[in-house]
């Protein structure tokens, strides 16, 4: 989880009663040990999307997440799925938390939500932490550790996991063009770009699915636990809010979507969230290959364009979603001010893309 350093006075929107939700913890935890009394609460402040708290007991650290106020997207911020998937998951893929307890009763804090172990760890947002400083062979190593972290996720039978009911059938690829475009057109300002070319040409494009299988939906560098002690290593994997059954290929898009190189404009630059522009991390188009290699996979780089161009177009719809409660004043958040900026720079990329695509 992130370092306890990280987390800030819990903002004023986002405040609960603290000594309600550690009583009800105490009675409905799976491992009550070290629960007594009142947590210290802070919150972290690197999510965009779910609300999440460092409960800071004499003896132990945990954390909660909840969604956040404001308009949701029907299917989003659904914290009894979130607990679900990471709790089924457990026994099959080694890199989530240990969930304690899912609360779905909204008298406790006025929302649903969910607690788990806090993971000791190193996770690297924007910058690596202060004192761990990566050479390039090992901030090389750091990217294929965390694709092989990916290429193990999809192998996972999610059957034998228990999740065979986020399993949709095929027509995934379908699914998303559709949704993540109606999705966008629900949240659009009149600050932002139409996307209308962008849209119109991932659905004539659009693959069909190369196959089924358990995907994380963000996955992310921000989103690892890396070992303090060797921080190439990685410990676990967080946020599972948009988990699914679905095309591993547009996985590997949507985390490409978040991967701003040293070489790339100032502008994609100011809204980078991870350390991918490190001396030694691998460039976009060697993370394709090796995740390709790792899972036995053929990929050209045309076809490749259209899970690119989705994996930005989607993100861009996630900041949408984000900058429209900024917007219509659900929420103050300063950090959500300039997401409007960040939206219109991925329509031009996206549409550089297509040019170049030739189709």
């Amino acid at each position: 989880m992130p370092a306890a350093d990280e987390a800030r006075e819990v903002r004023q929107e986002d405040a609960f009663d603290v000594a309600t939700m550690a009583t009800w913890l105490r009675e409905h935890a799976t491992d009550a040990t070290g629960l007594a009394g009142t947590p210290e609460v802070r919150q972290f402040s690197g999510g965009a999307s779910n609300l999440t708290y460092l409960l800071s007991y004499a003896d132990r650290d945990l954390v909660l997440r909840r969604p956040p106020g404001g308009h949701k997207a029907k299917s989003a911020h659904d914290m009894r799925r979130e607990f679900t998937i990471q709790q089924r998951l457990g026994g099959s893929f080694p890199y989530v938390p240990q969930m304690l307890a899912f609360c779905d009763d909204e008298a406790v804090i006025g929302s649903d939500f969910y607690v788990m172990q806090r993971l000791e760890g190193v996770i690297p947002h924007k910058e690596m932490p202060a004192g761990v400083d990566l050479s390039p062979g090992q901030a090389r190593t750091l990217c294929r550790n965390v694709l092989d972290v990916l290429v193990e996720l999809h192998q996972v039978d999610a059957e034998a996991a228990g999740l065979t009911e986020l399993a949709r059938g095929s027509g995934y690829v379908a699914r998303q063009v559709k949704g993540w475009s109606d999705r966008y057109g629900k949240a659009r300002t009149r600050n932002v770009a139409s996307f209308g070319k962008v849209m119109t040409w991932l659905d004539a494009n659009q693959p069909q699915d190369i196959r089924n299988c358990l995907i994380h939906n963000d996955f992310r560098l921000d989103n690892v636990v890396l070992d303090t002690a060797d921080p190439t290593k990685v410990r676990g994997v967080l946020d599972w809010e948009m988990a699914t059954v679905g095309d591993p290929l547009m996985d590997l898009g949507g985390s490409m979507a978040y991967w701003v190189q040293a070489d790339d404009n100032l502008l994609f630059r100011m809204f980078r969230r991870q350390p991918s522009h490190l001396p030694g991390m691998l460039s976009r188009r060697e993370i394709v290959h090796h995740y390709c290699e790792r899972s036995g996979l053929s990929l050209s780089d045309e076809e490749w364009a259209f899970y690119e161009v989705f994996g930005l177009f989607r993100l861009a719809a996630i900041a949408q979603q984000i900058y429209y409660r900024y917007y219509n004043k659900q929420t103050t958040n300063p950090r959500f001010k300039n997401l409007y900026l960040a939206v219109n720079a991925l329509e031009w990329r996206c549409r550089t893309l297509i040019r170049k695509a030739g189709r």
